[in-house]
């Protein structure tokens, strides 16, 4: 399927999606100033900028497997006003939300100079998030997104080994047989990871999904996180995967790399979980959120995937595999 033919080329959305931003923004006495543009358009969702009398606004739509993605941020945005998209009307239904203009990414900061000390107050303020919505659990689970507990991702884990095709065994930049039948064996050894990691008492929480330098918006010092289709519950520090991979790419570093600025910024963000657990016992349930965040990454991606026409899912196949081979990597590293 080439993008051409996703939904949001079609005439009929497009008229609909207009319509609904007009009539939300006469609403609210915001006047449309000129032309709707649409700057992003992917598989799993559509951004469109929009010119008004109250400055630049926002529309995001996103695709079926994450429509929650509206109402969860309706509901951070009344846990957490100070640090959530200012909404101006959302459609849960539809996945719909029209936003205020968040400022600039983080990432605009962060890589013409390349320091990461920009991170600092986001990585706190972040952390401060998922403690909160530790007690909102329930309320998460409800809006219908991704149940990624520790206790059920053994279970997951196996699914997820069982679709073959999704491996791309003995393919170009697939699992090898050896990688698969290895990953087949270790499901007990995942199995005790998950136990261990919960025996810590850290509560599960909010996991933004896609934690990077670009879904993180600042304007006059405000922090806007941003962007969280890809969210789910699990362990929190799964969030720490996607944001430290976000730091060697900012520092261009090799992979799995970790300097001193990056343990700064690890000590920075454990310090709200030391409610729950001494830093040392932390920063081993850290050590060991590492596989389970490659196997939390890799079952979003396939879910992804798994939604799209037969073209983008040739191009983004090898994630998957990619994604398990990182977990052989981290679980070794447990075990050296």
């Amino acid at each position: 399927m080439s993008t051409q033919s996703l939904l949001w080329h079609d005439p009929e959305w497009r008229k609909q999606s207009h319509d609904w931003i007009y009539e939300e923004a006469d609403r609210h006495s915001i006047r449309i100033t000129g032309k709707i543009e649409q700057p992003h358009v992917y598989a799993w969702s559509t951004v469109l900028q929009i010119p008004s009398s109250e400055g630049t606004l926002f529309f995001k739509a996103t695709a079926a497997e994450t429509v929650y993605e509206a109402a969860l941020t309706q509901a951070l945005v009344s846990w957490f006003p100070d640090c959530m998209p200012e909404l101006i009307a959302v459609d849960p239904a539809r996945g719909w939300m029209l936003m205020r203009d968040g400022g600039e990414q983080l990432r605009a900061s962060i890589r013409p100079a390349q320091d990461i000390t920009f991170w600092k107050p986001v990585i706190e303020r972040y952390a401060e998030v998922q403690v909160g919505l530790a007690e909102h659990v329930t309320e998460l689970l409800s809006l219908r997104l991704p149940d990624h507990r520790l206790s059920l991702l053994p279970r997951l884990y196996t699914q997820l080994l069982a679709d073959e095709e999704s491996m791309m065994i003995d393919q170009e930049k697939g699992l090898t047989s050896a990688e698969w039948e290895q990953l087949k064996d270790m499901a007990s050894r995942f199995d005790q990871i998950c136990m261990d990691l919960a025996a810590f008492g850290i509560p599960e929480s909010l996991n933004h999904g896609d934690f990077h330098d670009g879904n993180v918006l600042i304007r006059d010092g405000r922090v806007t996180f941003f962007d969280w289709g890809d969210a789910n519950v699990t362990h929190p520090f799964v969030s720490l995967r996607t944001f430290f991979v976000s730091i060697e790419i900012s520092l261009q570093l090799e992979d799995y790399a970790f300097t001193p600025e990056m343990a700064e910024l690890l000590d920075l963000y454990l310090q709200p979980w030391q409610k729950f657990a001494p830093r040392d016992d932390l920063l081993r349930a850290y050590q060991l959120s590492k596989p389970v965040a490659s196997i939390v990454r890799a079952l979003a991606w396939h879910t992804s995937i798994s939604g799209m026409g037969e073209d983008l899912r040739k191009e983004y196949a090898w994630i998957v595999p990619e994604l398990m081979r990182e977990f052989l990597y981290h679980e070794k590293k447990l075990s050296d």
